[in-house]
C-alpha cells in the first residue's frame, strides 16, 4: 500500500482550473507536513506549495495568488486547487508527506497536468 496517492490530474486549456487530491494513508498522518512538487519535461523538480501540521502554508512565487494548498484531516487528504493555469504549468505533480515534519519523505507516483494554449 502506497503512503500517498495522488489523483485529479488531466488536461485543461489555459485559464482553466484543476484540483489535485492526495490521500495520505499512514497512521500518523495528522502530524505530517505535506507538500506538492512538480516536474516539467527537461526541467528540475520544484516545490509548488507546502502546509505544516498546524495548517501554515507557503507557496512558490509562481503559485501565489493562483494556487491554494489545503488539507482535510478528517478525510486524510491533501488538496491543491489550481486556477488560471498557464501552459508552463504542464508537469507531473507529486504529493510528498513528511512524517512528524522530519526528514523522512514519502512520495506519490505523480499525476499529470497538461495545460494547452
Amino acid at each position: 500500500q502506497k503512503e500517498v496517492v495522488e489523483s485529479g490530474g488531466g488536461s485543461v486549456q489555459a485559464g482553466g482550473s484543476l484540483r489535485l487530491s492526495c490521500a495520505v494513508t499512514k497512521s500518523t498522518r495528522n502530524t505530517y507536513c505535506l507538500a506538492w512538487f512538480r516536474q516539467a519535461p527537461g526541467k528540475e523538480r520544484e516545490k509548488v506549495a507546502d502546509i505544516d501540521s498546524r495548517g501554515t502554508t507557503d507557496y512558490a512565487e509562481f503559485a501565489k495568488g493562483r494556487f491554494t494548498i489545503s488539507k482535510d484531516n478528517a478525510k486524510n487528504t491533501l488538496y491543491l486547487q489550481m486556477n488560471s493555469l498557464k501552459p508552463e504549468g504542464t508537469a507531473m505533480y507529486y504529493c510528498v508527506a513528511y512524517p512528524g515534519c522530519g526528514t523522512t519523505q514519502y512520495w506519490g507516483q505523480g499525476t499529470q497536468v497538461t495545460v494547452s494554449s
